[in-house]
């Protein structure tokens, strides 16, 4: 599972599993969306146990250690275990993606005004961001 001298930035994340194949890891690398150890990087830089990736999909970052090598790619839980998120990014990944829902759900579909329930969790989620917690 593991190889000691490294193995390449676009081969890790396809077997971690970020991108489904490694030509998408590929061109997430060539455009400039993954970091390695705060340097951007080319896609046949060696990844080494301990290393910092930063990872941009789309409206999410992820930020997570090396914590194993693989070329190949296994079933999920074996991924898992290749890398390990960081708490700081965990947490930003959630108030962005509930930063998407309020506004997925301000712009309800122009069928009349939020019912009364609607209204509530509305004013219920507003005042959790308001408070910085989730």
């Amino acid at each position: 599972m593991s190889n000691e001298r490294g193995v390449r930035i676009d081969r890790w994340l396809w077997s971690a599993r970020f991108f489904k194949t490694r030509s998408l890891a590929a061109r997430a690398v060539a455009g400039g969306k993954i970091q390695v150890n705060g340097e951007r990087v080319k896609r046949a830089r060696l990844v080494h146990v301990d290393d910092r990736i930063r990872i941009r999909k789309g409206p999410y970052e992820y930020v997570v250690v090396v914590r194993g090598l693989s070329e190949r790619r296994g079933p999920a839980p074996q991924a898992q275990e290749l890398y390990e998120e960081t708490a700081d990014s965990r947490e930003l990944r959630e108030r962005v993606a509930l930063g998407l829902k309020m506004q997925h759900f301000e712009s309800h579909d122009g069928k009349g005004k939020p019912t009364k329930k609607d209204r509530r969790l509305l004013e219920k989620v507003r005042d959790r961001l308001r408070r910085g917690g989730l």
